[in-house]
């Protein structure tokens, strides 16, 4: 046997799944906003939330893209693990697609609509407007393409006469459908596709190993079982560095498939022989009419067993969640002023399009950070005695370098996320949270700043008077009131808020600081009290009006207002 038919298969079976790949991302970029809108709103109850799963991975098709995203939302904040639950149960069916697109490359020369497909691409691909779907035609025609030359190649590979006697000898030593043979298979479909990285090409290699006669259908039943549980083990790895209830819903992914293939060992023969008798395919017969029918076999089981399961298993969603809960237990709280972002992590970037989610929820909590660092120069100014400012100062000090870190740590998220190709209202996207973390930083520095001029006006030995203590405090409500605009401006759809309300705060802290520098200027003239505290006064209003600067400059980051020169 030649080494370059080995490559071939290698390279059929690479361009294959990424093919899958293209198509899937593709598919994102076209619905990806409309995606994120679906998944959040169509999980009112387990059921909705069943066939949402359906239309997304049917849609996107790719369970694990669906499984990642459904990971994402918990870990957001944006589903429940219940909602979690039922959508991952649905996109266990919705899978049952690519199976269907596999067997049907393998019922006719598929390879036939390929090269249209490839022409009509790169036509729309130079159509700036129409870029996405001449991206999905490539993706679809590298798909079929790879599987019409995995096809080929590997028929030809295993009846080769000097290697198809010893494959076949090989298997055949496994060949009876005992427990530990049916483990065996079982074991192996889960580690191939766990190191494939995709159920698809597994199903498409287990086909070909089927319909050439070198599996019996028991033994390639087994491996569609092994796929169940392999694709499950990517979400489980990926949610490692996720929050609490984003590990319990990739753990429930497993769990769920773990529960659907034991009763489905349990009740193997009688199933597959429903199975085969539905599609017509005769059991043991070696006709080649009857192996031609073999990847229609596979795939009706695979639809079989992901339908019964999920309508067996939604029944028991909330015993499902009480199951992992009790498994995935919490893990240390982590203390408020340990630095760590709670909703980003570097493997929920699987699906670009849709990870756009956990940056918004970082950034809303970056914003709620920064208020809560604002909170403590209050606490700072009316902060008496001497050991507690000091702590109170040093932890200003720390919130100032995690907001510089914050800000790194999500521009590096997004940068790395954009590298991906994205749909042009996801991209604006990007460019906007880019500014509103910058702004948000900014604002940190800020609040540092404020928190030092408190500190020199400690040090000295004069003092503010009641009314100038009084208008500090009220600027100081002033710039609270804008960050906790701000903040709620951080949530939910631009749509829903209104810019006005920011302006106007904006506006009353700008004429505000205003009156007060005015009144400054005459009561230091008329000698009310020093220059040097006059200026500490001043400075202070200063930034604060700074603060309500970088807040507007968030807001129209936010609502999509371009930057003013």
């Amino acid at each position: 046997m030649s080494i370059w038919v080995v490559f071939k298969l290698i390279g059929s079976l690479a361009l294959l799944m990424f093919g899958m790949k293209s198509m899937s991302e593709s598919l994102q970029k076209m619905a990806g906003p409309q995606l994120r809108r679906v998944l959040g709103a169509m999980t009112t109850n387990r059921f909705t939330g069943m066939l949402t799963g359906v239309a997304v991975t049917a849609a996107v098709q790719s369970s694990t893209a669906t499984t990642l995203m459904t990971v994402s939302f918990v870990n957001a904040g944006l589903l429940t693990l219940v909602q979690a639950i039922s959508v991952i149960m649905g996109a266990h069916i919705g899978t049952t697609v690519t199976a269907w697109i596999m067997s049907l490359g393998f019922s006719f020369n598929i390879t036939d609509f390929v090269y249209p497909a490839f022409f009509l691409g790169i036509i729309l691909i130079y159509m700036k407007k129409r870029r996405v779907i001449g991206d999905f035609l490539f993706g679809v025609a590298f798909l079929f393409l790879g599987l019409g030359t995995l096809k080929e190649t590997g028929f030809s590979f295993v009846q080769d006469p000097t290697m198809s006697e010893s494959i076949k000898a090989f298997f055949s030593n496994f060949n009876q459908p005992t427990f530990w043979n049916s483990l065996l298979f079982l074991v192996i479909g889960s580690v191939l596709t766990l190191c494939v990285q995709s159920s698809a090409a597994m199903m498409a290699i287990t086909m070909i190993l089927c319909s050439t006669g070198v599996l019996s259908i028991d033994q390639g039943i087994m491996l569609v079982l092994g796929e169940n549980i392999g694709t499950t083990i990517t979400s489980n790895i990926v949610a490692m560095g996720a929050n609490v209830q984003a590990r319990r819903a990739a753990f429930a992914h497993l769990t769920t498939n773990v529960i659907g293939v034991t009763w489905a060992l349990i009740l193997l023969q009688p199933f597959l022989n429903l199975v085969c008798g539905f599609v017509g395919y005769e059991r043991g017969a070696t006709d080649a009419a009857n192996l031609a029918k073999i990847s229609v076999v596979l795939a009706a089981f695979h639809s079989a067993f992901n339908i019964t399961n999920t309508f067996l298993l939604i029944w028991f969603v909330p015993q499902i969640e009480k199951f992992v809960c009790k498994v995935i237990k919490p893990r240390r709280v982590d203390e408020e002023d340990d630095f760590k972002l709670h909703f980003i992590t570097a493997g929920l970037m699987k699906t670009p399009e849709l990870s756009v989610l956990e940056a918004q929820k970082e950034i809303k909590s970056f914003g709620e950070r920064i208020q809560s660092m604002f909170g403590m120069t209050r606490e700072l100014l009316d902060e008496e005695d001497k050991d507690n400012f000091v702590k109170l100062f040093s932890r200003i000090e720390k919130y100032e370098e995690i907001s510089d870190q914050m800000e790194v740590d999500i521009a590096n998220y997004l940068h790395d996320v954009s590298d991906a190709h994205l749909s042009d209202e996801t991209k604006a996207k990007m460019r906007a949270m880019l500014r509103e973390i910058s702004e948000i930083e900014s604002i940190g520095d800020s609040c540092y700043k404020i928190a030092r001029i408190i500190n020199r006006y400690r040090t000295s030995k004069e003092q503010f008077t009641e009314n100038q203590i009084k208008n500090i405090k009220t600027m100081m409500e002033l710039v609270d009131n804008s960050l906790t605009e701000m903040n709620k401006m951080l949530v939910g759809y631009k749509e829903s808020n209104d810019i006005n309300r920011a302006y106007n705060l904006e506006n009353e802290i700008d004429n505000y600081r205003d009156m007060i520098k005015a009144e400054n200027f005459n009561d230091v003239n008329e000698q009310k009290y020093s220059y040097s505290i006059g200026t500490m006064y001043s400075d202070f209003f200063d930034e604060c009006e700074t603060v309500g600067d970088y807040v507007l400059n968030v807001v129209e980051a936010r609502m999509g207002v371009k930057k003013k020169d």
